[in-house]
């Protein structure tokens, strides 16, 4: 580390206000700020889920896809039908094998 003199201490202070800038400039390149959320309304959301209107009402009024309500508009958030989507998936035959094998394996380091 570099000790400074009084004098060189505003020199030495606008070089590492430079730096600084330079590197929230940096971190805002690689990380813009947070893009707003893509949010659906009942016929985008039908859409995205390849769903009728009909069947997404059925669907809200039977609470099996995360929905939200302001007034009586619905609103959908295309990062929760995802997450819905990927919720539902289906194991291969391959995941289940691999999975019985670790808890047979689990068990019998137990006994």
């Amino acid at each position: 580390m570099e000790n400074f003199t009084f004098e060189q201490l505003p020199q030495a202070m606008r070089l590492l206000h430079e730096k600084l800038n330079h590197l929230e400039r940096l971190l805002e390149e690689r990380h813009p700020q947070e893009e707003q959320e893509d949010i659906f309304n009942v016929s985008q959301a039908a859409a995205f889920l390849h769903l009728s209107v009909a069947t997404l009402y059925m669907k809200v009024s039977r609470r099996e896809v995360p929905v939200s309500k302001r007034g009586k508009r619905l609103y959908f958030y295309k990062s929760e039908l995802a997450e819905w989507i990927r919720e539902g998936r289906k194991k291969t035959v391959a995941e289940i094998r691999q999975e019985a094998g670790q808890l047979v394996l689990g068990k019998r380091r137990k006994v």
